[in-house]
């Protein structure tokens, strides 16, 4: 494992993008325990974009504009079903002084979701992996190294969201800038992802 590799990663890792925000969001209206396991189900959404690439379905897809665009729509929907949500106040989005349980099942289903419907992911890993590994058995060492660095990152910027909690329920304007925020951020991640081409 090179330090090219490490660094690319952690780059890749912590730039905000659907995964992080929906793990800032789950630690600011859950707590940190939410956060974390927000942050592992994203990290699980992770897993089938590794498979693609390392059994050879990742090429399939990118030689398929049909499969990529089919893949690439759902993602643009759910993205902005989860902007939907931030403006309504409700689900894992909302932050509430007592906010209703949701359990860890639901938020673990939503982060794996959020990754899973990100075609970004496969045609990263198509590109990306192949360059440090030349067989499957290291592409999986090194997709794994991944996925604890993302878990790692994204548990920590959930984390950090979650510690600034109690000052944000005590501000009602706040909480309502926030799900403006998160709203708006899903809104330009779908809409990227709506731009992007194979």
């Amino acid at each position: 494992m090179s330090i090219a590799f490490l660094l690319t990663t952690l780059i890749v890792v912590a730039t905000p993008g659907t995964g992080v925000v929906y793990t800032l969001s789950a630690g600011l209206s859950r707590g940190r325990a939410a956060s974390v396991v927000a942050a592992f189900g994203c990290t699980l959404g992770i897993v089938p974009h590794l498979v693609a690439t390392i059994t050879g379905l990742a090429a399939l897809m990118h030689a398929s504009p049909v499969a990529f665009r089919v893949l690439q729509y759902l993602g643009v929907a759910y993205l902005l079903f989860m902007a939907w949500a931030a403006l309504r106040d409700k689900g894992t989005l909302s932050v509430e002084e007592r906010a209703a349980p949701r359990s860890a099942a639901r938020t673990i289903a939503s982060g794996v979701l959020i990754n899973i419907l990100n075609p970004k992911l496969t045609m990263f890993f198509l590109a990306f992996l192949p360059q440090f590994a030349r067989t499957g058995q290291e592409m999986l060492w090194l997709g794994g190294v991944f996925m604890l660095l993302t878990f790692l990152v994204f548990a920590a910027y959930g984390v950090g969201a979650a510690s600034l909690r109690d000052q944000v329920i005590s501000r009602p304007r706040v909480m309502a800038w926030l799900g403006r925020l998160f709203a708006a951020s899903f809104v330009a991640l779908g809409l990227r992802l709506a731009f992007t081409d194979l």
